[in-house]
């Protein structure tokens, strides 16, 4: 068996870029008995890099390998954090002291771990650090994970005429087939973990959710270098930001690489440090799920191809999942949302199953609509949100006598007093994003807001 607590060092080992197979090998270890390597594929590239596009993408990888490690070091959280192939200046410490804090807030809190002052990177005072000015491609990347945000994104950039490619880490059924669909350019970067990180699971090491998203924006840095686009358009919405709840005075926000705060720190770290042309931002940030899933309903092409359900995106490619499994917090959540702007019928031809009509969900859409437990450790909206799809529902013939919207309705719906406001909330464009001019008229002639 492996002991966690036995470990006293995690070691950023090295990293290296193999132009032939256009592969970045990131290596890592436990003291001096375990050693990982993660694989970052870049597929389908004919390299022919000068030295300013070499030295740019070393610039990248080396940040990426300091990231990506979070895969590795939760697996022991060993006290001493030490840096062998390079010194880093006291801001990237910063940026990856808060980083793994918050990004691994989930991990800790369901191992029972304070990791407030345990996590320490080191660095020099003497390092001066400047990001490369290379010159990149006007184009804009537009990642896709399968589900209905994105497709709204792409749509939105497609009608605009924004040029763009679409981007993903892995290639899983799903998103195959909706980047299929949009018939645009889709650029796939594989991403292997160490098996050795698998075996130590198997023999209890610690386990959990870790940053993915802050993982994949270094990789679609590093990417834009090799592919050519200057701009990302991530699809995360407004609700990315609200946290599940506060520990101890410390906030767990499963998405918290996908929130607004991760967005700012990210943005300014990659122009002071890494690429200076390059812009990393949420297309989607100023609208609520509920406007998303409005605006999805709307793609129908799509509806035969999306999922958001976790389960089709597994690992282990023999346990995924066809599209939903219809018993989690995702399945719940997204069937909830696009329920108020769908038929019953084309719900059905989605779902094959009600989920608004069955005992079992009971418990799951209680914590969705804030009566019982928090906010599920999993990609969903605001409470009030959740609460404006079952008030939107309760108005609508053909859902109303389904058990769950009978239940909000007897018993949810008496306790508010403000059902208007919450309706007008959850429809209100935000301010608080960061959409430059030209993304945020794009955005505007879409929703129509």
């Amino acid at each position: 068996m492996f002991d966690p607590s036995s470990v006293k060092k995690f070691r950023f080992v090295s990293y290296e870029f193999d132009e032939i197979s256009c592969t970045a090998k990131l290596n890592y270890a436990f003291d001096d008995n375990y050693y990982f390597t993660e694989e970052i594929i870049f597929n389908n590239l004919n390299l022919k890099l000068d030295d300013e596009q070499r030295k740019a993408l070393d610039n990248c990888l080396k940040y990426l390998h300091l990231v990506a490690g979070s895969s590795y070091y939760k697996a022991a959280i060993p006290p001493e954090i030490v840096i062998e192939n390079q010194e880093i200046d006291q801001e990237t410490a910063l940026f990856m002291e808060k980083l793994y804090l918050n990004g691994l807030g989930e991990f800790a809190y369901r191992n029972g771990f304070d990791l407030r002052e345990k996590i320490k990177f080191p660095f020099s005072k003497d390092i001066k650090v400047k990001p490369s000015n290379i010159t990149l491609i006007r184009r804009s990347s537009v990642p896709v994970g399968g589900g209905k945000d994105s497709v709204v994104t792409i749509e939105a950039m497609i009608e605009s005429s924004e040029p763009i490619v679409l981007f993903s880490v892995g290639n899983p059924r799903a998103i195959k087939e909706v980047c299929q669909v949009a018939e645009i350019q889709h650029i796939v970067v594989t991403r292997k973990l160490s098996p050795l990180l698998f075996e130590l699971n198997s023999q209890g090491a610690l386990n959990g959710h870790v940053p993915i998203s802050a993982i994949i924006a270094f990789i679609l840095v590093s990417s834009s270098v090799l592919y050519g686009f200057d701009k990302v358009a991530m699809s995360n919405e407004r609700s990315a930001s609200v946290g599940n709840f506060i520990k101890d005075g410390f906030e767990v926000n499963h998405q918290y690489s996908k929130g607004l705060e991760f967005e700012k720190d990210v943005s300014d770290f990659f122009q002071s440090h890494v690429l200076a042309n390059f812009n990393y931002l949420s297309f989607l940030r100023p609208l609520s799920e509920l406007s998303i899933a409005k605006l999805f309903s709307k793609a129908k092409k799509y509806h035969s191809v999306f999922t958001s359900c976790n389960a089709a995106f597994k690992i282990n490619e023999a346990q995924r999942t066809e599209r939903w499994c219809l018993h989690c917090d995702k399945c719940r959540f997204v069937f909830l949302s696009l329920a108020p702007f769908l038929t019953k019928d084309e719900m059905m031809k989605i779902f094959t199953k009600n989920l608004l009509n069955e005992e079992r969900q009971i418990k799951g859409y209680e914590e969705l609509i804030g009566i019982s437990g928090h906010k599920p450790f999993e990609c969903v909206g605001e409470v009030e949100e959740s609460v404006a799809a079952f008030v939107m529902l309760s108005n609508k013939p053909e859902w109303k006598d389904d058990l769950m919207v009978k239940m909000f309705i007897e018993i949810a719906l008496p306790k508010i007093d403000n059902v208007e406001q919450i309706i007008k909330n959850t429809f209100t464009y935000s301010s608080d994003h960061r959409l430059d001019k030209n993304y945020e008229e794009i955005l505007h002639a879409y929703s129509g807001t």
